[in-house]
């Protein structure tokens, strides 16, 4: 297994889904472990803050920040300085979603905070290239955390 980042991670479980915070938190470490994404990782004392919620809060959020009155599985906010940003995921979504692709909710939950993180740090998919890019990054890191995804998930 690889070394992990020094990534910090707040984790705010608003629903009391069954997570454990340190499955969270791991994830998001080894994010840090792939070269590219530690290149764009403020420093040492970079942190990440991870709420966990609903749907409701999800659109609320959606329709605040981005004008769209819809629901959406997880919104990345960007930080300043050391603190690399804010997610926010909707655990309904991570259930919909994993029963959708048939495996487990923790590995869509980790599909969703590296996809999150990979934003936060300056990844998009609004090109092909783009789109490719990310795909290939968010299966590096979860791979480094033994997540299998099904196929066509990504």
């Amino acid at each position: 297994m690889p070394e992990r980042s020094h990534l910090a991670v707040e984790f705010i479980n608003a629903v009391r889904a069954p997570v454990a915070p340190g499955y969270v938190r791991s994830v998001l470490r080894r994010s840090g472990t792939l070269p590219e994404v530690a290149a764009r990782m403020p420093d040492e004392q970079a942190n990440v803050a991870v709420r966990l919620t609903d749907d409701m809060e999800l659109r609320r959020l959606h329709r605040e920040y981005s004008g769209e009155d819809s629901i959406t599985d997880v919104l990345s906010f960007a930080g300043t300085g050391d603190h690399v940003g804010d997610l926010a995921i909707s655990w309904e979504a991570v259930v919909r979603q994993a029963a959708r692709y048939r495996y487990t909710p923790q590995g869509e939950l980790a599909l969703l905070c590296v996809h999150g993180l990979l934003h936060l740090l300056g990844w998009d998919h609004t090109s092909r290239a783009e789109t490719a890019e990310m795909r290939r990054l968010t299966t590096a890191v979860l791979a480094l955390s033994e997540v299998a995804l099904p196929p066509g998930r990504l």
